[in-house]
């Protein structure tokens, strides 16, 4: 029996969006020997968010995990502190998020928001990160500054910066991002940068794009699944949006 060949599977923006979540899992069979990296945005917008995070409590116990913190998380975190805070977040979709804690709507958002477990919370604050990095590639929810190295870089760019007219990076690494949703549901590719938020929650897809060769795996709320190759998206950067 061949031994397992490591692999780095990169899932992008999944927002709440659980039953696209399993399918894409039970597709790709990540093993415990993966590297498993997560882009952020867990949480808002699609109907599951805490059954989301708790998949994602799982994972980094079973599997080698890295779970990026995306701009949706960092308003739910801000949320906490402010009550100005907590109602721009549930504009931004967090409604969604809590009701996912209440299971109804018409609860007040402060009450919602003392339902959400500690653990979750833990794994908020403490169990993600703002980039990650390979001898190859650079990790991020958002974008980078091209100009400045990934340890000082701002984490208002890492979460909050679009993917229009992206350009490389000092390092020379490809960037894998999120963030700016493809609302036609591919990845975009322009050879130096590659945007995988292929907008679950809005009608599209989440993808899981294995970095060596360049093969991803699509589910869609439906338990539908696709596949594809990375290289056919090779040009131009399309009209994506970012959902803030």
């Amino acid at each position: 029996m061949l031994p397992h060949l490591m692999r780095t599977l990169v899932i992008g923006d999944i927002h709440g969006c659980l039953r696209a979540l399993d399918a894409l899992l039970d597709a790709v069979q990540p093993s415990s020997e993966d590297q498993l990296i997560t882009l952020g945005d867990y949480v808002d917008c699609g109907p599951d968010s805490r059954g989301v995070i708790d998949r994602m409590i799982g994972l980094a116990k079973s599997h080698n995990l890295v779970a990026l913190l995306g701009n949706h998380e960092e308003m739910m975190l801000e949320s906490l502190f402010d009550m100005n805070n907590l109602r721009a977040w549930c504009m931004c979709g967090g409604d969604h998020t809590l009701r996912s804690y209440v299971g109804r709507g018409g609860v007040p958002f402060s009450v919602a928001l003392k339902e959400v477990p500690e653990e979750h919370w833990h794994f908020l604050q403490f169990g993600c990160r703002d980039w990650h990095e390979t001898d190859t590639h650079i990790f991020v929810h958002g974008y980078v500054d091209p100009f400045t190295p990934m340890p000082v870089q701002q984490s208002s760019v890492l979460r909050w910066q679009k993917f229009h007219d992206p350009q490389p990076h000092i390092s020379g690494k490809v960037i894998i991002c999120g963030h700016t949703a493809q609302r036609e549901g591919n990845p975009v590719n322009v050879g130096h940068a590659i945007c995988i938020d292929t907008c679950c929650y809005g009608g599209g897809w989440l993808t899981c794009l294995h970095v060596e060769s360049g093969r991803y795996w699509q589910a869609n709320q439906k338990g539908e699944l696709r596949v594809g190759n990375i290289a056919e998206h090779e040009g131009e950067v399309t009209e994506g949006e970012v959902t803030e």
